[in-house]
């Protein structure tokens, strides 16, 4: 039996094609897909831009799906961060209207409008919905921005009085915080995944792949420096997919690769997955993640990450599946990604079948089940 009525309020960045049709953040989208087919009615509250939509940007496939749009807020100077003031009224004003009737309710953080929209369902609503927060980010990020940890900090208190899902599993984690992994895969994915990751050898030379925004933060400047440290006759070819305001300057830092190396821009799910299943290594030595989807869509085709231990990305990444390194300490990331090269390949071909155990949790399946379970129970 069906639920009645879902509604999301989240910042995930929508678009209109030059069809007309509402296009949304391919991750996002995938899920909020996956949701309405077990409720009568599915709401999103996001933001709709009037710029050019990515690559990665998806449709929304059911017919009971809803958009409802909200301003665009945020950004680097501080006059956008300013503006959201502004934009308040009419933000809550469309959120309390789409959450009438509402029998669950999903808000999505950290984003700047939780520091309005907590105190909102907090205090000032009379919740005849069951209220869960979905926060996605680093939940022990050590130096977060101000607005993050206030939300946190709200949270842990459990001021909303609601179940939170994280990322990871920490220690003194409040009982009503539950560590829940973030859906990415279908059950077709796992099926697909293990038939392509069976034949996969590790011999060199090899294909590496990132897949993020092409920033600093991504650890895209400590990819090129250690990849510069790598014999060319260790390469097949290097993937970079996303984009960034720095994607110029990196496509000149990467000459040294010549035709070893392609910028796809941000592809779609179904693309993305093309690259992963022909690749080796996925590099991410991220500054700060909650636990990124890409590290269980890449170890659903095998492919072994080399990564930082950020976020909760060691409460799932070890040395029997991968390479972690240490932000903090004095070795830096070109000796771990020689490390993974320079390893025996029945020793990657080993992390590489181990790795495909952590796909398994994420999958969508995996994720109504733990809700059912855990979230809406009275």
């Amino acid at each position: 039996m069906k639920k009645k009525k879902l509604v999301i309020i989240s910042h995930t960045e929508h678009y209109t094609n030059e069809n007309g049709i509402i296009m949304g953040w391919g991750s996002t989208i995938n899920e909020v897909n996956f949701l309405a087919d077990y409720w009568e009615e599915v709401y999103h509250v996001a933001c709709l831009y009037d710029t050019k939509m990515p690559l990665s940007s998806l449709p929304y496939s059911k017919n009971n799906i809803t958009f409802v749009p909200i301003p665009p807020f945020g950004g680097k100077k501080m006059i956008d961060k300013f503006l959201i003031f502004t934009k308040i009224p009419r933000i809550i004003s469309q959120v309390i209207r789409t959450i009438d009737g509402a029998s669950e309710v999903q808000l999505r953080l950290p984003t700047s409008m939780g520091l309005f929209l907590l105190p909102l369902f907090s205090f000032f609503i009379n919740r005849k919905f069951t209220l869960w927060i979905k926060y996605a980010g680093n939940w022990e990020q050590e130096k977060a921005p101000l607005s993050y940890r206030i939300q946190r900090t709200w949270l842990k208190k459990n001021w909303a009085n609601c179940k939170v899902t994280i990322n990871g599993f920490w220690e003194n984690q409040p009982k009503h915080c539950l560590s829940f992994e973030n859906p990415c895969l279908t059950i077709n994915d796992l099926e697909q995944g293990k038939i392509i990751s069976k034949d996969k050898k590790f011999d060199s030379p090899f294909i590496f792949t990132f897949v993020g925004r092409l920033e600093s933060a991504k650890g895209v400047d400590r990819i090129i420096e250690a990849l510069q440290s790598i014999p060319l006759d260790k390469i097949v070819k290097v993937n970079f997919i996303g984009d960034g305001e720095k994607t110029a300057f990196y496509k000149e830092k990467t000459n040294f690769l010549k035709e070893k190396i392609q910028y796809h821009g941000f592809l779609d799910k179904e693309k993305v997955h093309r690259v992963l299943s022909k690749s080796h290594f996925l590099l991410l030595p991220s500054d700060s993640e909650g636990f990124p989807k890409v590290i269980a869509e890449a170890a659903c085709f095998g492919v072994v990450p080399i990564v930082s231990n950020v976020g909760a990305i060691p409460h799932y990444i070890n040395e029997t599946n991968g390479f972690v390194w240490d932000l903090n300490s004095k070795e830096n990331y070109t000796n771990i990604l020689n490390k993974a090269i320079y390893t025996n390949s029945s020793e990657l071909k080993e992390q590489s079948n181990k790795t495909q155990e952590v796909a398994q949790k994420f999958t969508f399946i995996n994720y109504l089940e733990k809700l059912n379970r855990l979230v809406f129970i009275s």
